[in-house]
């Protein structure tokens, strides 16, 4: 099994501040965030850099990540480390090492007259096909939550 690097990408008309704030401000990004999986949440330090992330689904059950980078309007970066069940953090098992430590980076950069927020990716084999699907929706949500 191996990890598969996968990018996206928009161009939105949108002040950086305003895609920044569609992106990653609690309702806007429970929207975009259902896309793949209804109900979706994060908890979150304010996305403050090198505090933790837990991404949620209902049943909190999800992943925890690292903010490693964050410029805000410009660059947000996550390492993804390990499970979360019933909201509490899981010890990384064999399963978990095949993509703890996967890098998801958010990019927005400045265009003549759009901005373009591209989004890189590290996903298994198995959830390839899923992520193809569902990010270009969850971009073009993004994209409607900034007009």
């Amino acid at each position: 099994m191996k990890i598969n690097r996968l990018q996206f990408s928009i161009d939105i008309k949108a002040e950086k501040t305003k895609i920044w704030k569609a992106l990653w401000n609690e309702s806007s990004y429970r929207e975009w965030a259902g896309i793949f999986f209804e109900g979706s949440y994060a908890i979150t330090d304010n996305w403050e850099e090198g505090s933790k992330v837990l991404f949620l689904s209902p049943d909190q059950s999800g992943i925890y990540s690292i903010i490693e980078k964050h410029i805000p309007n410009k660059i947000m970066m996550f390492k993804h480390i390990g499970n979360v069940l019933k909201g509490k953090k899981q010890p990384i098992d064999d399963e978990t090492k095949k993509w703890s430590g996967t890098k998801e980076i958010y990019t927005l950069t400045e265009g003549a007259d759009c901005n373009t927020l591209t989004v890189d990716i590290d996903v298994l084999d198995e959830h390839l096909d899923f992520m193809t699907i569902k990010f270009p929706k969850a971009l073009d949500k993004v994209k409607n939550n900034c007009s």
